[in-house]
This record gives structure tokens, C-alpha cells and sequence, in this order.
């Protein structure tokens, strides 16, 4: 019984001291940017006085609060802080705002955050079901974001603390799980931990050789880290551990080598001095070997006292009990193993309390059977204690677990909440964009027909145009050929008679007479330059339609806030060229001036029209922003052009370069006049 609690003592001893029970950090949750971590920071520093520091805490907490900031993380580390410096009204009172911000704020990882810090208060308190309740209620929201560093911490916390209560099953697997987590993150320093403490369990329950095993799986680990100061710690620690286990296994001299490789380092710490020195002294008591062995389990006993560790001065007792035993010294033996037990029970220390009963027992026959009553009745309580608490751990997390499903189905009853909605608002967004289209399609058609009716009106305007033009020429025509064939003649009749009336007037009559006439002449004259002018038949259709292009483009160019040049073959004849083609034409370089506005921010604009090859050409530059034409476009206006194109039997070609223009070139042949 007393090497079993060696074991029992030895882990406790690790759980407390090696590890500080998974105590936590805020530090690498924020940045040094934000001005409140700043002050978080300074609160740290334990050169200042306490009161100092309380009051850095308090004003960040205040100012979170007055300005109602989203910082649940930042509470979180304040009342941890206030934990550190022993202030638990702070703690609490900061922690619960925090936890409520969370759930607020639906923000897991702070709420994870918060309840690992109250998980840690119990610890330290040693209030173990508490602190388990905490830990599971932890893992659970960060589970839910899936931090596996966190959870693989809290999980590990939790297998030390089923290990506390000799639940090596239950603590198995949790540290199992913790491993795995571990080993996804390539986290040595803990996977050595884990390892170590996996391997504490597996010797207290009599596996020496999987202790041994995962002893040195922790050493691998160990060996990868990369401070080495940190690694010849680690490595004291395993060294120790091993040592125990050789212990127990019986193989003193291989204990006694790792024992006196530790202790030959002079830089170790006091308190883990005197751990080793305790356990080497009590190695060699078992190996009977016992040359100054009084003076090592002294020497032990005054440094731990010294430390105030009360702890390692129960243990190193209890040592020392077995040493006097072993000398033969019974009363030194039986005041050592009292002043054990007293000490045991003031630490409600279970364990070492039992096996203080046991070596009261063996040591004092006189009262063997009341110790040995009282021993059978604290252990059957200790383990209906044990096992209250680990049915009780086993029922947090069903409850847990009941919570997760739970949790589970309503996150499923929102998800198809969630799926119907969205369904019902994608049908009714659908009904929505088909009416919306149908609207549209039916405006787009409303607009075509206008389109085309107004096409149909321009057309009729043009041979309006052109028939007036007809008549005028006619008229023209008629009217000259009047004056030129039935005036022009009579007057040249009624001047060559009035002629010969001259030969009988007298001088000053003749010369009157010949002033009249060549009056006439002029009047012929004045008259046949009239008819050569009406008979010219200039046709000012080829001015019309020329000046309607003209005066898009000035409109155009006021709208779109750009110079133009309109550049026109004067051989061009515009009559000869039907109206629905003139039209098209038309509504064409209308279409590309519209996107010139819209799109180009262009600044000059060309309109060039020629004849080339029996064809006429109408080419459209712009200087705008232009386009990659690799890329396949998919507006209208574009499209009601190349249909246009092909309605008049032309082709359309369109050269575009990023940040170079456009230019559009419309060619319709011209190999016989078109006809309406």
C-alpha cells in the first residue's frame, strides 16, 4: 500500500506543480495594437502594487462597458487577471458579464474562453466537480468552432482530474483524445505532457512496461522541441518518472543511475532538488543500501519544509517512517508516521492518509486494530467518494451529451427551417423575375413595334420627301421650258417686228425705239438664265439625308459631351440608295452613338461615309475606353445592329482595343439601285 501511494502522491504532485492544472493564458488571444490588451498588459506587470493593477483591470472593464464595446474576450481576460491577483468578488462579477456578452453575441470561443476560466479557479481550489462541469461546458463551445487546441487542453485537464479520482479508464481515454489532438496540431511540448501523464496512469494501475513505453514516446517529443533548457527540464521530469517505475519493477541500479544523472546537475531548482533527493534516498532504502541515507531523507525534508511545500513534506515523512522502520528505531518510526498522518488529514491528503494508517498499524500493535478499523473505514468511504464523483463526472457528460443532441436537433430543425424559407423565398423570387421578365419582354416588344412604326413613318417620310422633290423638279421643269419655249420666243417675235417699224421714225424716235429694244434683249436674257437654272434638276436629297446625319451627331455629341468630324464622299448619291437601307443606315450609327455615350467617355467621334468598290462604306471612330472583342458581349444594342445589318444585306465589322477606341465599319453593296 505505501509503494502504490508513492505513485498516488507522485501524480498529485505533478498534476499541482508540473503542469499548474492547465491554467491559461489570455496573451495570445490579442493583438498589441488594441489599446485595452495595452492596458491588460500593464496590469501584468508584477513590478507594480497590487492595488495599482487592480485599478489598470477595473478601468479597462469600466471603459468596455460605458462604451458598450463587443470585447467579450477582453472581459474574459480581465477577470482572469483579477484571479491571478486572489480579487475573486472581480473575478466573478467580470467573468459572468462576460459569459453573458458571449451568449449575446452568440460568440462560442469566448464563451469557451470564460468557462475554462472558471474550470481553473476550481481547480486551484481544488473544488474538482465544479471544475469538471466547467471544463465539459468549455469543450463543449469550443468543440462548436472547432478549436482543436483549445479543446485538446480542456480535454486534458479533464483526464487529470478523472486520474485524481483512480478513474484510469475514463482519464485513459480522455488523455487518449487529447493525444490525437495533439499529434493533428505537431504540438510536442504537449504531446510530451500528455504522454507523461499517460504514462503516470498506466503505473498506477500496475502496467510498468506501457508506462515505460510511453515514457519514452515523451522523450521523442521531448527532443523536438527547441529550447533546450526547457528540454533538460522535461527530461529531469521523465528521467524521475522512469525512476519510479524501476523502483517498482525492483531494478534499483537502473533507477539509482537516473537518480544520480538528475541530481549531478547543480541548476536544479530547489523544490525539484529536493523531490529527487527524496526519491533517491527512498530508492536506496529499498535496495537496502543505507550510507548516508539519514542525511538525504533530513537534508530533503529541511529544504521542503523550507519552500513551505507541505506536500513533499508529507511524502519525505512517510520516507522517513520506512527508514527508522528499516533502523529498527520504532519510536523515532511511530512519531514520523503520526506526524505523517496528522499532516495527511490536514491536507485531506486520502491517499497518504491510508498509508500513514497503515504504517501507525504495523508500528504500534497496542492500538494495531483501531488503525486498522479506521483505515478499512476510511478507504471503503474514499472509495464510495471515488466513485460518486466518477459517476458523477460520467453523468456530466451525458447530460453533456444529451445537451450536444440536443443542440444538434435544433440545428437541424433550423437548418430545414432555414432550407424551406430559403426555398419558399427562391419560388417566390422566381414568380417574382418571371413576371418581371414578362413585363419587360412585353415593353421590349411594345418598344419594337414603336421602333418599327416609327421606321415605317421615316420611310414614308423620305418618298413623302421625294415625290415632293419629284414634283418640284417637274414644276421646275415645266416652267422653264414656258419660259424658254413660248415667252422667250414671243418676246424675240415682238422685238425683231418691232425692228423693222424703225425705218420709218424719225432719229430721236429711232433712237428711243432702240433703247426699248435692247431693254427686251436684256429681258430675254435675264429670262433664258432663269430657264438654264430651273432646268438644272439638282436633287437635294443627297443635301437631306446628309444633313440628317449631320444633325444626329451634333445632338449626340451635346448629349455625350464630345467633338465631332463627319467626313462624307461627295459622289455618294443618296437617292439612288432605297429608304428602308437609308433607314437602317440610320438607326445603326443612332444605336452605336448611343453606347459612344454610355460606354466609350469618348472625347472625338469620326463619322466617315465612301464609296469603295461598289460599296458603300460608313466607318464610326471613337477615342473611349474600347473593350476586349474576345470577350463575347450581350447587349441588345449590338444585337439590334448586326440584325439590322443583315435585314439590308451589309456587313458589320467592330475593332476594339482596351484603352484605344472603337471603330465600327458598315459595308452595303451598291451594284444596282435598291428598291423599296
Amino acid at each position: 500500500m505505501i509503494k502504490k501511494n508513492i505513485i498516488k502522491k507522485l501524480l498529485l504532485y505533478y498534476l499541482l506543480l508540473s503542469f499548474n492544472f492547465i491554467g491559461k493564458s489570455h496573451a495570445d488571444n490579442f493583438t498589441q495594437s488594441d489599446s485595452l490588451q495595452i492596458w491588460i498588459n500593464q496590469a501584468k506587470n508584477k513590478k507594480l502594487e497590487v492595488y495599482k493593477r487592480k485599478k489598470i483591470l477595473l478601468k479597462s472593464s469600466y471603459y468596455i462597458q460605458k462604451k458598450k464595446l463587443n470585447k467579450p474576450l477582453l472581459l474574459s481576460s480581465i477577470a482572469y487577471e483579477f484571479y491571478t491577483l486572489k480579487d475573486t468578488s472581480n473575478f466573478f462579477n467580470i467573468n459572468n458579464k462576460a459569459i453573458k456578452l458571449s451568449k449575446k453575441l452568440s460568440n462560442n470561443y469566448a464563451l469557451g474562453d470564460a468557462y475554462w476560466n472558471f474550470a481553473t479557479y476550481y481547480v486551484r481550489g481544488e473544488t474538482y466537480n465544479e471544475a469538471y462541469h466547467y471544463f465539459n461546458q468549455a469543450l463543449n463551445y469550443f468543440d462548436i468552432e472547432k478549436h482543436k487546441f483549445e479543446s485538446a487542453k480542456i480535454i486534458f485537464g479533464m483526464a487529470r482530474i478523472r486520474g485524481f479520482y483512480r478513474d484510469y479508464a475514463g482519464s485513459e481515454n480522455l488523455n487518449i483524445k487529447a493525444i490525437e489532438l495533439f499529434k493533428a496540431l505537431n504540438n510536442y511540448k504537449y504531446l510530451y505532457i500528455t504522454n507523461n501523464h499517460l504514462a503516470l496512469l498506466l503505473t498506477d494501475i500496475g502496467e510498468f512496461e506501457k508506462a515505460l513505453d510511453y515514457y519514452d514516446k515523451s522523450i521523442e517529443y521531448i527532443n523536438k522541441l527547441d529550447d533546450s533548457d526547457e528540454k533538460k527540464s522535461y527530461l529531469k521530469t521523465v528521467s524521475n518518472n522512469k525512476a519510479l517505475v524501476f523502483t517498482k519493477l525492483k531494478k534499483y541500479n537502473k533507477a539509482l543511475r537516473l537518480y544520480n544523472q538528475i541530481i549531478s546537475d547543480k541548476n536544479i531548482p530547489i523544490n525539484k532538488y529536493a523531490l529527487y533527493l527524496s526519491n533517491r534516498s527512498y530508492c536506496k532504502l529499498l535496495a537496502n543500501d543505507t550510507i548516508g541515507l539519514r542525511l538525504d531523507f533530513f537534508r530533503a525534508l529541511h529544504l521542503r519544509d523550507s519552500i513551505g511545500d507541505k506536500l513533499g513534506v508529507l511524502t519525505t515523512k512517510i520516507h522517513i517512517s520506512d527508514y527508522f522502520k528499516h533502523e529498527k528505531d520504532t519510536t523515532n518510526a511511530l512519531l514520523y508516521a503520526k506526524t505523517a498522518n496528522t499532516l495527511a488529514k490536514e491536507l485531506n491528503n486520502g491517499g497518504d492518509y491510508l498509508t500513514t494508517l497503515n504504517q501507525l498499524a504495523n508500528l504500534d500493535p497496542k492500538n494495531s486494530k483501531k488503525y486498522l478499523d479506521r483505515y478499512i473505514e476510511f478507504n471503503d468511504s474514499l472509495i464510495s467518494a471515488e466513485r460518486r464523483t466518477q459517476n458523477k463526472f460520467t453523468r456530466i457528460e451525458f447530460e453533456t451529451d444529451e445537451y450536444i443532441a440536443e443542440t444538434e436537433r435544433l440545428n437541424q430543425q433550423r437548418i430545414w427551417i432555414l432550407v424551406t424559407s430559403f426555398g419558399g423565398i427562391l419560388i417566390l423570387s422566381l414568380l417574382y423575375f418571371l413576371r418581371v421578365q414578362k413585363v419587360r419582354n412585353e415593353k421590349l416588344r411594345l418598344e419594337a413595334e414603336q421602333q418599327k412604326a416609327n421606321e415605317e413613318v421615316y420611310i414614308l417620310t423620305l418618298q413623302q420627301q421625294a415625290k415632293l422633290e419629284e414634283e418640284r423638279v417637274n414644276e421646275r421643269n415645266r416652267i422653264s421650258a414656258e419660259l424658254h419655249d413660248g415667252i422667250l420666243g414671243k418676246l424675240f417675235g415682238t422685238r425683231v417686228n418691232l425692228g423693222f417699224l424703225a425705218m420709218g421714225m424719225q432719229a430721236e424716235t429711232q433712237e428711243k425705239h432702240q433703247t426699248f429694244l435692247d431693254e427686251l434683249q436684256d429681258i430675254e436674257k435675264e429670262i433664258r438664265d432663269v430657264s438654264h437654272k430651273l432646268s438644272d434638276n439638282f436633287d437635294s436629297s443627297n443635301i437631306n439625308f446628309t444633313n440628317i446625319l449631320e444633325q444626329l451627331l451634333k445632338d449626340k455629341s451635346n448629349i455625350g459631351n464630345f467633338q465631332y468630324q463627319f467626313n462624307i464622299d461627295k459622289n455618294i448619291v443618296w437617292k439612288d440608295i432605297n429608304e428602308i437601307t437609308k433607314a437602317n443606315l440610320y438607326r445603326i450609327i443612332q444605336e452605336a452613338l448611343q453606347n459612344i455615350i454610355k460606354h466609350a467617355n469618348a472625347k472625338n467621334v469620326i463619322l466617315d461615309a465612301s464609296i469603295a468598290q461598289k460599296e458603300l462604306i460608313i466607318s464610326l471612330q471613337d477615342d473611349g475606353i474600347g473593350f476586349n472583342t474576345n470577350k463575347k458581349k450581350k447587349g441588345i444594342g449590338l444585337k439590334n445592329m448586326k440584325a439590322r445589318v443583315e435585314q439590308i444585306g451589309s456587313q458589320l465589322e467592330l475593332h476594339s482595343t482596351e484603352n484605344k477606341g472603337t471603330t465600327l465599319v458598315i459595308k452595303t453593296p451598291l451594284s444596282k439601285k435598291d428598291e423599296n
